[in-house]
Order: C-alpha cells, then sequence, then structure tokens
C-alpha cells in the first residue's frame, strides 16, 4: 500500500495507520495532536495549584471533560491515544494531590495509578469506552 498523507478534520486525523500486532497498514480516524494537546492544556487548567475546590468538585469536573472527549472520539483507533491521555492524567492528578497532602514532589504515597482510578473516582478512558461505562 502506498502510505499516504495525514490530513485533520473536526479534531480527528484521518489517515494510513498501522496494526500494533502484525504492522498491517489500514485507512482509519484517530484523535488528532492538536485535539490531544487541547485536552492536556484543560486537564492542566482544571487541576492547577491554586484550585482550592474540594475533590469531589474537581474530580468531577475532570471526569466530565474526560467522559465528553472519550464520547466525541468513540469512533477510530485510540488504543494509543487513550494510554497518553491516561498517563498525563494520572500525573497531573498525583502532583494534584500530593501538593494538597504536602509531600515531597515526586512522591507517589497512597495516590497508586490503581487508587487514582478506582477509590479516587476518576474516569480512564481506555474504559469509559469499551464498557459503556460512562456514569
Amino acid at each position: 500500500m502506498a502510505v499516504e498523507a495525514k490530513f485533520d478534520f473536526l479534531g480527528y486525523s484521518f489517515g494510513p495507520h498501522c496494526f500494533r500486532q502484525d504492522g498491517r497498514w489500514f485507512t482509519g480516524a484517530s484523535p488528532s495532536k492538536k485535539s490531544v494537546q487541547r485536552l492536556k492544556d484543560r486537564v492542566g487548567a482544571i487541576l492547577v495549584p491554586g484550585n482550592m475546590g474540594a475533590w469531589m468538585e474537581v474530580y468531577g469536573s475532570l471526569n466530565r471533560l474526560l467522559r465528553g472527549w472519550c464520547g466525541y472520539f468513540s469512533p477510530g483507533s485510540h488504543y494509543a491515544t487513550d494510554r497518553v491521555i491516561e498517563a498525563h492524567v494520572y500525573d497531573r492528578v498525583r502532583n494534584f494531590l500530593a501538593r494538597r497532602h504536602k509531600m515531597p514532589a515526586r512522591s507517589i504515597g497512597p495516590f497508586r495509578m490503581e487508587a487514582v482510578f478506582g477509590d479516587l473516582g476518576v474516569v480512564r478512558p481506555r474504559l469509559c469506552r469499551r464498557s459503556g461505562a460512562m456514569s
């Protein structure tokens, strides 16, 4: 297959994509790099050091943002994008909570990935599409 250039339209990047398992190419759609960066910026705006809201309000607005993004970008190839977003959200939430609890800057403490996406209630992007767990 001749590799064609990708083009961006309505937040999606259309063009050739590669199956990770066997290396075959297919024409598909995935969230564009600009859309991913915009989401990262919005997550960062919610989890700024000056945000003094209760955790319920903070994670509620974060979850609304992530659910909306997952809903819009549900069609297409998003495995790699979801992993990038999940890592970014985890890093921002961990740093936000470590600051709130006056812990050392790079410590994890009780804020492991299982806790952030489990007990603390943050939506995991790769699961909100597949299982239909949008609530």
